[in-house]
């Protein structure tokens, strides 16, 4: 069998065989996927929006541990032991009122205590290392919301260019079946006219080999078609499941910012906020240097069994302490942190630099994307008038198969150039968008809450 019939029973398969869940064989099987709506739906929905999001919980609660520094500490304890240590049950006798001058102090016995007690401590200074860590908890909570805000922003320009993706193969699936019709339409000219005695045999086998070719294009642009709507879905967090796309009015709704400013990127004012916790931790280490002052307070009832008594007593006061000498341990955390602040902060600068060139890069992107849109745009209208006046000469045997070959070509090559073109300034425009911190659509603004 030749390879011109393998291709061409290959063909006749994929035309006619059952569709494995691709929206085009299937136009009625689920509901259509907007841009906007696949947006939404990835942001609620793709594990990395769920695990920043998690991240922010965490942040979140580490902000609650850190508040908690400004209340009291209560403790409430209970106990109950046996002794026949003569200090032990000397002070169970005396904190259960059964003291008597005949004791030996040597030899008291056994006692038991059932005790019962209440404590309270409050910190009156550190250094002000609570207040650091509080607001280092803060700002780290803002950077937890600040890259969910970054993730947001990845995650939809990355279905942008998935949905794009599926528009640009669907239409260069579509150019790839024209060509294919196309080519059929003249082989049953040629052979009609091989029939009638003004063709040569050649010309009829210069159009299957096209016709081959043609059929193989179709084959990776179907393959290409079908990979396309399986990164759409991984990318919204879906295993399986129809994919149909649609564009109102053909086009994908997303605006060419107007302002450049990229100031309010989230990774930038991530980075800033992250000075704000080096700069807080370092406060933080640097109390290190001062004592700390507690105050306590207690109260006990004490029960015994075996002596029949009881009795209560409370306490309270003030503590300081000061580490004299602590091996240097707190001057090497001052010293680590100050190395961790000068090295986010020229992270930040660093960044800065980085977004200023993506940002310039997207611009000229976009341009680009625009100048060849529009030269795509004539070359297939162009291409289409050729091709029309082609056909026509080639049906009165005036041309010769490889002239209408090459015109076919060309045809496809535009179509599909301006397939590429389209798809290529969608994206453009979003990656635009994502390179100065905006959202794709203003419906759909940052999310920073559970």
């Amino acid at each position: 069998m030749s390879k011109i019939s393998i291709i061409y029973i290959l063909y006749c398969f994929i035309l006619f065989s059952p569709s494995q869940g691709s929206a085009e064989d299937n136009p009625n099987s689920s509901e259509k996927w907007t841009l906007q709506r696949a947006v939404k739906f990835a942001l609620e929905n793709s594990p990395d929006s769920l695990i920043a999001k998690q991240r922010m919980e965490a942040a979140r609660a580490v902000t609650q541990q850190a508040h908690s520094t400004w209340y009291p500490v209560i403790r409430v304890i209970a106990g109950y032991m046996q002794t026949d240590n003569p200090m032990y049950s000397f002070g169970n006798i005396l904190n259960q009122g059964k003291f008597r001058r005949d004791l030996d102090f040597n030899n008291p016995g056994r006692t038991d205590a059932l005790n019962i007690g209440v404590r309270v401590e409050y910190r009156l200074f550190n250094g002000g290392r609570d207040q650091a860590g509080i607001e280092a908890a803060r700002a780290g909570e803002e950077v937890s919301g600040l890259e969910l805000r970054a993730v947001h922003n990845q995650l939809a320009f990355q279905v942008v260019r998935a949905f794009c993706s599926i528009i640009q193969t669907r239409k260069m699936l579509q150019a790839r079946k024209s060509a294919v019709r196309a080519v059929e339409e003249s082989i049953k000219v040629a052979r009609a006219k091989y029939r009638a005695g003004t063709f040569l045999e050649t010309e009829v086998f210069n159009l299957e080999v096209q016709h081959s070719q043609a059929l193989e294009n179709l084959v990776k642009a179907r393959h290409s078609y079908r990979l396309a709507q399986r990164v759409f879905l991984n990318i919204l967090g879906l295993k399986a499941g129809e994919v149909q796309t649609e564009l109102p009015d053909g086009n994908c709704g997303i605006e060419v910012p107007a302002d450049l400013d990229y100031s309010n990127r989230p990774e930038l004012l991530a980075l800033e906020a992250a000075v704000r916790v080096a700069e807080a931790e370092y406060r933080q280490a640097r109390g290190g240097y001062y004592p700390s002052v507690d105050a306590f307070a207690g109260y006990d009832y004490d029960r015994g069994f075996v002596t029949g008594g009881d009795g209560d007593s409370w306490i309270a006061g003030v503590k300081v302490n000061l580490d004299l000498f602590d091996g240097k341990r707190t001057s090497g955390k001052v010293a680590e942190t100050m190395a961790r602040l000068l090295e986010i902060r020229e992270r930040k600068r660093k960044t800065a630099l980085a977004i200023n060139l993506e940002v310039e890069q997207a611009r000229l992107a976009l341009k680009d994307a625009i100048e060849r849109l529009g030269v795509t745009q004539k070359m297939v209208e162009q291409a289409e008038k050729t091709a029309m006046l082609i056909r026509a000469r080639f049906r009165e045997g005036v041309l010769l198969s490889s002239e209408l070959i090459d015109v076919e070509n060309r045809l496809t090559d535009a179509k599909v150039r301006h397939a590429v073109a389209e798809a290529e300034h969608w994206v453009a425009t979003a990656n635009l968008r994502r390179s100065v911190g905006l959202t794709q659509f203003p419906e759909h603004p940052p999310d920073t809450t559970l």
